[in-house]
């Protein structure tokens, strides 16, 4: 019989889907105990109201051990009251004994995500105040919450790139899902960071008379400098050329620079609809 919304029995029928298969959506708590153990029936109640007080954030479970023993004994328990946390279908930490309403908090809190949008302002926040390692953590820590979320490794980048760390912001960015990274404002930002990149590092491992001139690599910091020079269209020249050419190159990496480079002029320049143009006959 359900007890509250958040706090249920176990049985040897529904533990498998109740506990195992619930903690890979959440974290799930597994209160084992016993009504012959007195702590166990003090430990009780101020579980039900944690339960409560988090709103949902974890499921609690009671699991009788003198009804199931052998679920409690395949998991270890040899003394009551015992809490377990489940999460992803194994056990991730335990709590022995009746510790205080603090303590399970603490515990609680170490399993229990954060509001995402919270967390992701907060670290916007923390980054303004120049909470720089704190900003990176928060962040770091949305972006695994909610993946899905393209304004969360947009900022992470940002962050990144704003401390010098070139590199790092990029493989962020080449890392993510395809699908997240073609979003457009994930994909302009990664043309605009291997830009400027690639025109800090141009030619700077090997003599450019070494290189291949039809190396896409020399061709796409060819046309980073020419932009750093402000020599746009000869920059737009080189990217439609490297992307007829090597229109795979980092994912197709031209197509992205061009486009970033048409949002940057503005549709009504006449560089973007020529190139635009030229872009669409491939």
């Amino acid at each position: 019989m359900a007890l509250s919304p958040h706090v249920l029995d176990a049985t040897a029928e529904n533990f498998q889907r109740l506990v195992l298969e619930n903690s890979r959506r959440g974290l799930v708590l597994v209160h084992f105990w016993t009504p012959k153990a007195g702590p166990c029936m003090v430990l009780m109640p101020r579980l039900v109201k944690l339960a409560t007080e988090y709103g949902g954030r974890f499921l609690l479970v009671m699991l009788n051990t003198d009804e199931l023993g052998r679920i409690a004994r395949e998991f270890g328990v040899n003394s009551v009251p015992t809490v377990k946390f489940f999460r992803n279908g194994t056990v991730v930490n335990t709590i022995h004994g009746a510790e205080s309403d603090n303590s399970f908090r603490e515990q609680l809190n170490r399993f229990i995500a954060r509001d995402t949008e919270t967390l992701h302002v907060q670290g916007l926040a923390a980054w303004k105040q120049n909470r720089i390692d704190e900003a990176r953590s928060m962040l770091a820590s949305a972006a695994v919450e909610e993946p899905d979320n393209p304004q969360i490794p947009r900022d992470l980048a940002r962050l990144l790139w704003s401390r010098g760390e070139h590199k790092q912001a990029l493989q962020l960015l080449e890392s993510l899902p395809s699908e997240l990274r073609e979003q457009k404002e994930l994909s302009q930002l990664y043309a605009h960071f291997s830009l400027v990149h690639a025109a800090e590092t141009a030619f700077a491992d090997k003599d450019i008379k070494e290189i291949d001139p039809n190396d896409p690599q020399l061709r796409f910091q060819q046309a980073s400098l020419e932009l750093a020079n402000d020599q746009i269209e000869t920059a737009l020249e080189l990217l439609i050329a490297l992307d007829h050419d090597h229109p795979q190159y980092r994912n197709g990496l031209p197509r992205q620079a061009l486009l970033a480079l048409f949002d940057m002029l503005g549709a009504g320049h006449h560089l973007t609809q020529a190139y635009r143009s030229r872009l669409a006959q491939g």
